[in-house]
């Protein structure tokens, strides 16, 4: 399900003339508010949808073990039709799995998807005794965009770890693999299994991901937590009258150009006290932000611009490259800002 953003300081500081963060990408705070048209009120509600230098910093680089694997039920789903392309679904009914399966119907290409990455994909939703669609994403239109391990699905969660980039799957699961009584739609039976296809568009990071950096003097210490958000500790001087930005990790994807849509996770802190009056991690989604002046502060633009897709990038904001002599919210007037942005991904 795609819940609606409430307006939150993410929108309305750093996006400016935004109420919402743009597409394509709205996705990522708005988990599939497509998947609502189709399905009955019940099926909505149910959430179907620094250290040395040298040093890695990110996931650990192992294997992907997946959470399910093929069995009879999966096997036996057919879905015609191209990849990102409304599929049609067969299958002999009723489908009566005992456990939650998985096959891959098209192969993908990509390195498999690690289940706390943020994923882009087409899905189609289907009832496993009658084979009524149930509900589908737009396939003309932006892609649902979810977490795999955040999904409240716990057979969605099963069937889609390790999946690729460039696949599509069918998972197959028993009733108590996907609702509890609780939150099984009227339409549906405990007896009734479920049918989903899933066409992976793209994935991205979860976190900054790359080679730690000497820290650079001047700066306030970044210290990560296991999941990678940073926490932030000024140190006791005045703040600088210019930009500055410190590459804390040196990541090895693209470059950020000019004109691109990137995804980012931040926390910004104010430079006089610290204090955190902005933060995507917190509101458990990444940020889409447009690299072209008037999208963004001017000194958030000038730290993602040129940095590469894995790095995590510190950047302090004087009051000229920030919002001046205005207060924004938390931000009073004259404010330095220090930034600290995990980038993500490029999008498109």
């Amino acid at each position: 399900m795609r819940p609606s953003p409430a307006r939150s300081p993410t929108n309305v500081r750093l996006i400016r003339g935004r109420s919402r963060p743009p597409a394509p990408l709205d996705g990522f705070s708005n988990m599939n508010r497509r998947l609502r048209r189709v399905g009955s009120a019940a099926l909505v509600a149910s959430a179907l949808l620094g250290a040395l230098s040298g040093c890695y910093v990110g996931p650990a680089r192992t294997g992907c073990t997946p959470g399910a694997t093929a069995g009879s039920a999966s096997d036996a789903v057919e879905a015609t039709g191209d990849l990102l392309s409304p599929p049609t679904v067969s299958f002999p009914s009723p489908l009566r799995p005992t456990r939650t399966e998985v096959s891959t119907l098209i192969q993908g290409k990509g390195d498999p998807i690690r289940d706390d990455q943020y994923v882009a994909g087409f899905l189609t939703i289907l009832n496993g005794s009658t084979g009524e669609v149930l509900d589908h994403s737009d396939y003309a239109g932006t892609p649902a965009s979810f977490v795999i391990d955040r999904l409240p699905i716990k057979g969605l969660t099963k069937g889609l770890a390790c999946a690729e980039v460039g696949s599509r799957v069918a998972v197959v699961m028993p009733g108590k693999d996907a609702f509890t009584d609780d939150t099984r739609p009227a339409a549906l039976s405990p007896e009734d299994s479920l049918v989903v296809v899933v066409d992976f568009e793209n994935a991205y990071l979860a976190r900054a991901q790359g080679t730690a950096q000497l820290a650079q003097p001047g700066f306030p210490s970044v210290v990560l937590a296991p999941d990678g958000r940073p926490g932030i500790t000024m140190i006791k001087a005045d703040p600088p009258k210019k930009l500055r930005v410190s590459t804390l990790i040196a990541g090895g994807g693209a470059k950020v150009k000019e004109g691109d849509q990137v995804l980012v996770n931040y926390t910004g802190v104010l430079w006089d006290g610290g204090t955190v009056f902005d933060s995507s991690w917190e509101k458990g989604a990444p940020v889409p932000i447009t690299v072209t002046e008037g999208q963004a502060i001017p000194g958030l633009l000038a730290a993602i611009k040129g940095a590469k897709v894995g790095s995590q990038v510190e950047v302090i904001v004087p009051p000229d490259q920030g919002y001046g002599d205005q207060a924004s919210g938390a931000i009073p007037a004259g404010a330095t800002l220090v930034f600290v942005i995990d980038i993500l991904g490029i999008v498109g």
